[in-house]
């Protein structure tokens, strides 16, 4: 037996080191391969861009095509495909990316953007112009899509909700002014445009540098009327409130982005940021409309956008469920008008007192409404609103907490594509369920 087992190299003692040098796998660079992939092998059967893709491959894309130069049987370069631009950024919102240099830079080592692209080569350029230029197109899209899940009987639009979201804007705090220092600006730019026009330099930066005091003054003219706007409104809080406007500071505007105003985030900080405001369904989170607003305040903005909904699909929700924050006396008589019931619940009182309580001032529409939001059936269609609280999230988790652009217009058309990706994903989820 012990004979077995003669030839086995007798056992060392693990504090001995090895004899020779260590085999290791290293990295070569420099060797010359020949790979053969399949493009369509690179993701799998069930990826988020093929529904992205199939979603794209059928919208209508006509008008685009008509404004393209360059035809069969003549001279030009080709141009990128429509439907190509359009499944890129409807996939990039999805992942999170909203930058058009960083998209360019995932459409070359991304796996699933190389399948998009199909070796169809993109710029940031021809993505950021694609972007910003198609708002009117994409909130078309948007109606278009929500109509036709609800004409397939996926979703019911009877009862929707909407909330607001405040989302980081594109201007340091820094580049906020007062008037008088506005009006300084104004001078300067408009001092330097003009002796930028006079002078005879023909060099390849004096277009650049006219350009930018241009756009420079421009932007100060427009910071100045934004801060028009925001005295009219202080001195009309003042009639109502004298005590609080005077505690506030004076009022400044952005020379970045006119638009832009200091709102209360969520954390409790004051910061530059845009009001974005969300109308979903709160069965499963299907958006309908997006808005963006330059105010901080969610009142009064209910029954403006019930009216947007009514006149993008023809028909007003039976229920609009809102937070407490948009609760409006006018707004609740000319929702009743139009056939619709609020879902908000009224704001407490100092005293105690039960806010649901009928009181002596309440017109009928006010006083149905508290009503309504006392009863317990009131109360169980008010806890579905929290449903839409959804969307916000899947806004945070894209990583879009802070904006890339500039412009309400523009902010608005990428809260726009964000809203139509999000529900191409979710109709994909409905019709398998």
């Amino acid at each position: 037996m012990d004979k077995l087992f003669d030839d086995l190299p007798e056992r060392t003692s693990g504090k001995q080191r090895p004899l020779g040098r260590a085999r290791l796998r290293e990295p070569v660079r420099d060797e010359v391969r020949l790979q053969v992939f399949d493009l369509d092998r690179l993701i799998d059967e069930d990826h988020p861009v093929r529904v992205i893709w199939a979603y794209a491959a059928k919208v209508d894309m006509s008008a685009f095509e008509a404004a393209v130069r360059a035809r069969e049987g003549t001279t030009g370069m080709p141009q990128t495909s429509p439907y190509l631009l359009l499944a890129l950024w409807l996939y990039a919102t999805t992942d999170g990316i909203g930058s058009a240099r960083a998209l360019a830079r995932a459409c070359e080592s991304v796996s699933a953007y190389r399948w998009l692209c199909g070796d169809v080569g993109v710029n940031h350029r021809i993505l950021s112009e694609f972007r910003n230029n198609q708002g009117a197109r994409i909130e078309q899209l948007l109606c278009e899509h929500v109509a036709s899940l609800s004409a397939a009987g996926l979703i019911n639009l009877d009862e929707v909700a909407q909330d607001g979201i405040r989302i980081r804007a594109s201007a340091g705090a820094a580049s906020f002014r007062r008037r008088k220092t506005l009006e300084s600006e104004l001078a300067k730019a408009k001092a330097l445009l003009e002796r930028l026009s006079k002078q005879d330099d023909d060099g390849p930066w004096s277009g650049r540098r006219q350009r930018a005091a241009r756009e420079r003054a421009e932007r100060v003219e427009q910071a100045l009327a934004n801060l028009g706007e925001v005295e009219k409104l202080r001195e009309k809080r003042a009639k109502t409130n004298a005590s609080q406007t005077k505690r506030q500071k004076e009022p400044r505007a952005s020379t970045t982005a006119p638009e832009v105003r200091i709102m209360k985030m969520a954390d409790g900080g004051f910061r530059p940021a845009y009001n974005v405001q969300f109308v979903s369904l709160p069965d499963n989170g299907i958006v309908l409309d997006v808005t963006c607003q330059t105010v901080g305040s969610d009142r009064g903005l209910a029954e403006p956008m019930a009216a947007r909904l009514e006149k993008a699909y023809g028909r007003r929700a039976k229920r609009h469920l809102i937070d407490g924050g948009y609760q409006s006396a006018d707004d609740i008589a000319a929702a009743e008008a139009a056939g619709t019931d609020f879902y908000c619940p009224p704001g407490k009182t100092k005293s105690g007192r039960d806010p649901c309580e009928p009181r002596e001032g309440d017109t009928p529409p006010v006083a149905r409404w508290r009503a309504r939001m006392a009863s317990q059936q009131g109360k169980d269609v008010y806890k579905r609103r929290s449903v839409c609280e959804l969307v916000h999230a899947k806004l945070r988790n894209r990583g879009i907490d802070r904006l890339y652009v500039r412009g309400r217009d523009k902010v608005e058309t990428w809260m726009r594509w964000f809203a139509l990706a999000a529900n191409i994903l979710t109709a994909q989820r409905l019709a398998n369920a």
